[in-house]
């Protein structure tokens, strides 16, 4: 069996887990009541130091499920996406519109990335 190593234990969940050369990000949040970008923004800052922990970048995602409480803030965050990720390593990237765990959370990424 493959190791498994869990990173950054937070009440009930790692934050982010590697197994066969491959890291997986739980659902990264902002803070509640910030603007969608002001969300985007922050949520990007903890996927680079959480794949900088486990030896990854950004360069190395696979694939990004985007979630959105409103549909409408689509180009919104997308234009705080396309000033972090280089165009050249863009991922397989879903998205769509849920209701979020918490009131006044507008954005939530789960990323999946090769280590």
């Amino acid at each position: 069996m493959t190791q498994i190593q869990r990173l950054d234990f937070d009440t009930r969940i790692h934050h982010a887990v590697i197994h066969n050369g491959t890291v997986y990000l739980t659902g990264q949040v902002g803070t509640p009541g910030r603007s969608a970008a002001a969300q985007m923004g922050e949520v990007l800052d903890k996927i680079d130091t959480l794949l900088t922990k486990a030896g990854s970048s950004r360069k190395n995602i696979l694939h990004v499920q985007m979630w959105l409480d409103d549909v409408r803030d689509f180009d919104e965050v997308n234009k705080v996406w396309d000033a972090w990720m280089p165009m050249d390593h863009a991922p397989a990237r879903s998205s769509g519109e849920g209701r979020m765990a918490k009131a006044g959370m507008l954005v939530e990424l789960i990323v999946t990335a090769a280590v």
